[in-house]
């Protein structure tokens, strides 16, 4: 038997621990398993295409010259300026939803917003242009 001091959160333990031998000890090894053969498929049928992308949102307003773009990947939650709207620095424009968290997106100067270039409840990707501004 061997005897150890061990402290733990600054509390002081003596332990004892015994040795043992494996020798003279067996371990069976486990059983071997019958082959499973799996089911027979049935024929796969063809079927009519399906589109694999939605088609881009129209952009509603002319195209403005100050872009807004999205830091990160999300869905728009709601949007909160219109088109035509004037806007200062800092203002919510739109709502992104990111990791369970809304993230404002705010104008980056004074302007009037000329486009909302996504949809409430659609999904974005960072860099995708949300809308623009004059």
């Amino acid at each position: 038997m061997k005897y150890y001091t061990i402290t733990v959160n600054g509390n002081t333990y003596e332990v004892s621990v015994e040795e043992s031998s494996t020798s003279g000890v067996s371990y069976a090894a486990p059983a071997p398993k019958a082959p499973v053969t799996p089911a027979p498929k049935a024929p796969i049928q063809q079927s009519e295409p399906v589109a694999k992308s939605a088609p881009a949102p129209v952009a509603s307003g002319s195209a403005g010259n100050i872009k807004v773009s999205s830091p990160m990947p999300g869905k728009i939650i709601s949007i909160i300026a219109n088109v035509g709207t004037t806007v200062k620095k800092g203002e919510v424009i739109l709502i992104l939803e990111a990791m369970k968290m809304e993230n404002e997106i705010v104008a980056p100067e004074d302007g009037t917003v000329s486009s909302i270039n996504v949809s409430s409840g659609q999904s974005v990707e960072a860099g995708d242009l949300l809308a623009t501004m004059n």
